[in-house]
């Protein structure tokens, strides 16, 4: 299985790219690849996604094929070969 991620702001300049893929053998829900890519950025990733009781922080959305994930089941949505998923950060405005 191979997933998209498009990244945005403080995930960008993590990743050094806007966008990186992920492959698995297994099966992925929103939040398995949430893990995956923590795994792959450590620390700072963990730090801007996760709060510290290890909930993913309620400002960031999360896009499926350009659907809000609150759309399906929330963060275990599954996912299926050739997904695109986009985190997007909190939008501000003046």
């Amino acid at each position: 299985m191979k997933v998209t991620v498009k990244l945005f702001t403080t995930l960008r300049e993590l990743a050094g790219k806007g966008e990186v893929t992920v492959e698995t053998n297994n099966k992925l829900t929103v939040a398995t690849l949430l893990r995956k890519l923590e795994e792959r950025y450590g620390e700072e990733f963990r730090e801007y996604v996760y709060d510290e009781n290890g909930n993913v922080k309620g400002f960031l959305q999360f896009l499926v094929n350009g659907k809000s994930v609150e759309t399906f089941q929330g963060l275990k949505t599954r996912l299926k070969d050739g997904d695109t998923v986009a985190i997007l950060p909190p939008v501000g405005g003046g």
